[in-house]
């Protein structure tokens, strides 16, 4: 008997793995006892058994909401009703530093940490219970305790649910692929904490922009052009390394990619271990992704944030975000006609379509790129390192969708993404060239729920590509 099997046998029924997950997420939201649940690590494990069980994924997420709406309500009302009593309650009579914690996000915050709270996980169990003890008024807290859990729904139970209905082919590895899942994951991770912890040191009150500053002003030959560039505000050190580091990793990809007359040893090996994993249910999300990811998707996510720009006349802004997607557009156009690398399988709506660079790639990174690199701009220094991780957790499966589907090679996606840096960090070169008006305070909760109502009707109501 497989392993797979062992694992099906053990699961529950479908009613009872729907209320054990309700639980979880319940239990995971309550205060006090969220404290001490691993509620990631269970709901995680749950909604893997019911992808293997292939629940229905609405009936999943809908139980997961439901139990996350309870938890905070419950919360909401222990605080509201008891108040001080809830402080000599344990384990807060052991840790009161858990809510001083949560105190200081929600003043800082105010009704929009409810919202906030959810997702971050120190202080996610405790902040509905202080909105509650802060009597904070309970209309207000239904609209960010319901927001939240739909947003917070999907995003921890399809990780787990895919899981689970790929477990017959992950637990069958072809040949080879643990050697590249690995460092493909060394990889993203790594990339991922040199960004942030990158561009943190190199903001103003970063240990590395104090070190370049104090060298660029005891040597002479560095003194005035740091002084002259130092006038308009922050000297970009970030967005001027990310320039040279992403062009000069694009040509030495290009020229590699193009010293060899078809696909890299790398590109078919991969392909053949995707292909290997395949299922219908990752090709269809594939299909998903990939109609996010076009034209008429980036549309859909970028019109309402382009609407409020131009509603409250940060004309600048708004010639920045057209001038990065209108560019990172041309260049795709260009560079794949001058390359003319043809793809591993061209589908008839991709016909005269070529293959490098990956345009979803280089879409995805400008558009969520700079969009993290706007939104750092208005959060505490502190705070920004987490704004990058979201941006790449989003660009990251619209690129690897593509692999799926078996249009691009994996060279490619890399060329694309690398791209797609280079006009991140243009563009914000050019911002961060004079003094600019604060985008803040900006109705991001109204926006983002504006552009997932579009973009999901771009994939409902028009086929996918």
């Amino acid at each position: 008997m497989s392993l797979a099997d062992t694992l099906y046998q053990l699961t529950p029924s479908p009613a009872a793995l729907l209320l054990l997950l309700l639980l979880i997420a319940l239990v995971e939201s309550l205060a006090l006892v969220g404290l001490l649940v691993p509620g990631v690590l269970l709901i995680t494990a749950a909604a893997s058994l019911a992808g293997h069980q292939e629940l229905a994924l609405v009936w999943v997420i809908g139980v997961a909401f439901i139990g996350a709406v309870i938890g905070d309500g419950v919360s909401f009302g222990l605080g509201y009703l008891q108040r001080e009593r809830v402080t000599r309650l344990w384990p807060l009579s052991r840790h009161p530093e858990w809510l001083a914690r949560g105190a200081r996000f929600f003043r800082r915050y105010g009704p929009f940490s409810v919202f906030f709270g959810r997702f971050i996980g120190p202080v996610r169990p405790v902040i509905p219970l202080i909105a509650g003890m802060l009597h904070m008024r309970p209309l207000t807290f239904i609209w960010a305790n319901l927001a939240s859990a739909a947003l917070w729904a999907p995003a921890y139970i399809l990780p787990g649910y895919l899981l689970g209905r790929t477990w017959e082919q992950l637990l069958d590895f072809p040949p080879g692929f643990e050697t590249w899942l690995i460092t493909f994951a060394l990889i993203v991770v790594g990339l991922a904490v040199v960004f942030s912890w990158g561009r943190a040191q190199l903001a103003r009150e970063g240990r590395l922009y104090r070190l370049t500053a104090g060298v660029a002003r005891r040597v002479p030959l560095l003194r005035r052009p740091w002084l002259a560039m130092s006038q308009s505000g922050e000297v970009p050190l970030a967005s001027t390394l990310l320039l040279v580091i992403s062009l000069g990793a694009l040509s030495g990809w290009t020229l590699m990619v193009l010293s060899h007359h078809g696909p890299m040893p790398m590109d078919t090996q991969l392909q053949q271990l995707v292909m290997a994993l395949q299922t219908p249910f990752l090709n269809q999300l594939s299909q998903i992704m990939a109609s996010i990811g076009d034209k008429y998707g980036v549309l859909a996510l970028f019109l309402p944030w382009g609407l409020w720009l131009l509603a409250k006349r940060h004309i600048a802004a708004l010639l920045h975000w057209l001038a990065a997607l209108g560019g990172i557009a041309l260049l795709n156009i260009w560079g794949k006609n001058f390359f003319a690398r043809p793809r591993p399988e061209t589908p008839d709506y991709l016909t005269g379509s070529l293959a490098y660079p990956s345009a979803h790639s280089s879409t995805a990174v400008v558009l969520f790129g700079l969009a993290a690199a706007f939104v750092a701009a208005e959060l505490p220094h502190h705070k920004r390192f987490w704004i990058y991780w979201v941006a790449m957790a989003l660009a990251l499966p619209m690129a690897l969708s593509r692999l799926v589907l078996g249009v691009h090679w994996f060279s490619d996606l890399v060329g694309g993404a690398l791209l797609g840096l280079v006009v991140c960090a243009l563009v914000q070169l050019n911002w961060q060239s004079r003094p600019r008006r604060s985008l803040s305070p900006c109705p991001w909760q109204a926006l983002t729920v504006a552009s997932l109502v579009l973009v999901s009707a771009r994939v409902v109501l028009l086929s996918p590509v």
